[in-house]
């Protein structure tokens, strides 16, 4: 059976929309995630449906229903580009290995630390260093450094508030 995210990705190819994941779920269900810059709309899931539907059709992919959506406000940050994409934004990041404090989990700001001499030049031979700048105690910001090699998991950790009031 061919690879469900590489062949997904290869006939989205052409299309205006990130795939995220794909997924076998109970009852024959195959979830597939997208993203788009914008946002994604009805639409955009109706176009991927309808171009996977006739690709896994001659693939012969076996499946029941196709479900398309969009990954919610709590997307996952898989690679580089996920990373720099959501630089401002709040981000919860689980490290592989304790950081700071003995901790692995963190919720804070996405950021790019300001890197000079030396540090800018290791950082242009290796991997792009982010920062997460979260609140260690009370009034107390500190930043965390990492690659994505440091990265377990993340996603992004947005504060919702349903009342209108702005934080």
């Amino acid at each position: 059976m061919a690879d469900l995210f590489v062949l997904s990705k290869e006939a989205l190819a052409g299309m205006d929309v990130e795939l995220i994941d794909v997924e076998r779920a109970a009852m024959g269900l195959l979830r597939v995630t997208i993203d788009h810059v914008d946002g994604v709309t009805i639409d955009h899931c109706q176009q991927v449906s309808n171009q996977l539907s006739r690709v896994f059709e001659v693939e012969n992919i076996d499946y029941k229903r196709l479900e398309v959506g969009s990954p919610g406000v709590d997307r996952p940050l898989r690679n580089e580009a996920d990373f720099l994409r959501f630089i401002g934004e709040r981000a919860e990041v689980k490290m592989r290995e304790p950081a700071l404090d003995g901790r692995r989990m963190y919720s804070g700001m996405l950021v790019l630390p300001e890197t000079s001499g030396e540090a800018a030049d290791a950082q242009a031979v290796d991997k792009t260093v982010f920062g997460l700048e979260f609140e260690a105690k009370k009034n107390e910001v500190q930043l965390l450094t990492f690659t994505i090699d440091d990265v377990d998991r993340a996603k992004l950790d947005p504060i919702l508030d349903f009342k209108g009031k702005k934080r």
